[in-house]
């Protein structure tokens, strides 16, 4: 009896702890998609663009087994999952783990800790992820509640870009020539391209709703190098989360979201029942702009009756630099149960501050296919990062050296005018593997400084394996001596992708209490592709608890070893 007892007690307490991980299997490989009436043949997961949802709940852990059955290497990252103490499973190509090449396969194990809302996974090899992503749905814990009017359904909506060719082959091309690659040829709302681009067999995405209801959208912009507006015609928005961290609610007539950023829009169907377009259109402050498409979606009311009227959609001009300042400056922290105990380094807290200068430049073309004596480049602290050909955290870990140094500059190595005229300057940058080093528990201040150097323009920065305090925004260069005084250490939003305007700078601070090697870029493709990234390494502390875990012993082998 007591062994029946012991038995059954076991089963029950197996039971109860698979009720919270998570299993998923991505197949990757090529297939065919017909867009602008041109077909084209992308790698993708389980044959769709975009790929799967996953979807659990907050605190759980999710198994997904990659299976690479495609042609070329690639990596997957779970952008916006902090993963403590497990940056192996993280994911950028060269930075934790070598590439999952072609016929074989990799378990990634995913750790949710505070993370709440909408998050998204996608490839981070070259520009693979183009066509590799997909939605990470982070629902609240059983028996937990949102913190606004409980929707009655919520819909996903990834925007993204399209390019008729392969990803991988457009960015290749472009790095070897050393220009800057295409822009896109259209954007698409989950998919589709909606009826803005002349191609009778173009789809459109249709999003149908009940009048009375409450919608969560689970926005998130995949798109390759464009910030985006979004806007519904005759409704109103509600933000009410960023990066899988809640926020006061705000209404608003639009959205203006970077590549990287993920929100949570509540939509209420309280218009007239009939047809109204969604739309999509890119946001740029840049001398290097995007293709300005504007993509429709539909959000029908069921027993509808009319048309739609394409020159009712209220969304900015593309280069409305207000539109997207008014929008981003209401963004805050709310104190709600569901979210993490707002912990804001305080100024006498701070032990490492970096000032960092975000650049592009040029350096020497040396290929046969170069098309002139200089490349485009891009930097941080006029540091060019090259990427390794052994992932640095397992060279971290195990102590090989000749990968990458320990001395990524604190400030910029000269300074002068970062947001003046620059016609003249010398915009040739250096070039390393240079890391970030931090003690376990440092209190970090960044100030990102956006600099006019190249096309200048806005950068969308995502940190790895943090959400990191923004709590200053401003324009001009940044002065130390006034500029804090204008930070908001009250209520400033918890996110993981920031927008650096152009010609300003932004200022975050975080806790490093996540041992581990955590990669920092630029969302931009082109310029991440270019070198404006760099890695941020915690030492471990002084307890098992505020170290790494150890490596797996399936982590994909680098070439060559």
């Amino acid at each position: 009896m007591v062994s029946w007892f012991v038995g059954v007690l076991f089963l029950s307490t197996l039971l109860l702890c698979s009720a919270d991980v998570h299993h998923y299997e991505f197949f990757v490989r090529e297939s065919n998609f017909t867009k602008l009436c041109n077909t084209t043949t992308l790698l993708v997961v389980n044959d769709s663009y975009p790929g799967p949802e996953i979807r659990v709940h907050k605190g759980d852990t999710v198994f997904v087994n990659v299976h690479n059955q495609g042609n070329y290497s690639f990596t997957i990252h779970w952008h916006g999952v902090k993963q403590p103490r497990n940056p192996w499973f993280d994911g950028p190509e060269f930075i934790t783990q070598c590439p999952i090449q072609p016929g074989t396969n990799f378990t990634h194990e995913i750790i949710l800790s505070d993370e709440i809302g909408t998050l998204w996974w996608h490839a981070h090899s070259d520009w693979t992820r183009g066509s590799v992503h997909g939605a990470f749905i982070i629902l609240p814990a059983e028996n937990d509640t949102y913190p606004f009017p409980t929707p009655n359904a919520d819909q996903t909506i990834i925007l993204q870009s399209w390019y008729n060719g392969d990803y991988k082959q457009i960015i290749d091309d472009a790095l070897a020539a050393g220009v800057a690659p295409r822009t896109a040829d259209a954007y698409a709302i989950n998919g589709h391209l909606g009826d803005t681009y002349g191609c009778p067999n173009d789809t459109i995405f249709l999003m149908e709703v009940e009048s009375e209801n409450i919608y969560l959208l689970r926005i998130i912009n995949a798109a390759m190098n464009e910030e985006q507006f979004f806007t519904i015609t005759n409704h109103t928005l509600i933000v009410v989360a960023q990066d899988a961290s809640y926020v006061r609610m705000f209404t608003t007539d639009y959205i203006m979201i970077s590549p990287g950023q993920t929100m949570d829009v509540l939509v209420i169907a309280d218009q007239n029942v009939g047809q109204y377009y969604m739309a999509i259109r890119p946001f740029s402050d840049s001398a290097a702009q995007p293709s300005d498409f504007i993509t429709t979606g539909v959000f029908q009311y069921t027993n509808n009756e009319g048309g739609l009227n394409a020159s009712l959609i209220p969304l900015p001009a593309m280069n409305d630099t207000d539109a997207m300042l008014n929008f981003i400056n209401q963004i805050r922290y709310t104190n709600v149960s569901q979210n993490p105990t707002i912990n804001v380094p305080a100024d006498t807290d701070i032990n490492r501050r970096l000032y960092i200068t975000i650049a592009t430049n040029t350096l020497p073309c040396n290929t046969s296919e170069c098309v002139s004596d200089n490349r485009f480049a891009a930097s941080l602290n006029n540091v060019s990062f090259v990427s390794p050909r052994i992932d640095i955290l397992q060279a971290y870990y195990r102590n090989i050296t000749g990968v990458f140094t320990q001395d990524f500059p604190f400030n910029p190595p000269v300074f002068y005018n970062f947001t003046g005229n620059l016609t003249d300057f010398n915009t040739v940058a250096g070039e390393g593997t240079r890391a970030i080093v931090v003690n376990y528990g440092d209190a970090v201040e960044m100030v990102l400084q956006t600099t006019r150097l190249g096309a200048g323009g806005s950068h969308p920065i995502h940190l790895h394996g943090f959400s990191f305090y923004w709590v200053g925004i401003g324009t001009g260069n940044f002065n130390n001596e006034t500029d804090p005084s204008t930070y908001n250490l009250v209520d400033p939003p918890l996110i993981n992708t920031v927008h650096s305007p152009a010609a300003g700078w932004v200022a975050l601070r975080f806790f490093a209490k996540n041992p581990g090697v955590w990669y920092m870029h630029c969302h931009f493709e082109r310029h991440n592709s270019w070198g404006m990234s760099t890695v941020l390494i915690v030492r471990n502390g002084t307890t098992t608890e505020t170290s790494m875990r150890p490596p797996p012993s399936t982590m994909p082998r680098c070439p060559g070893t």
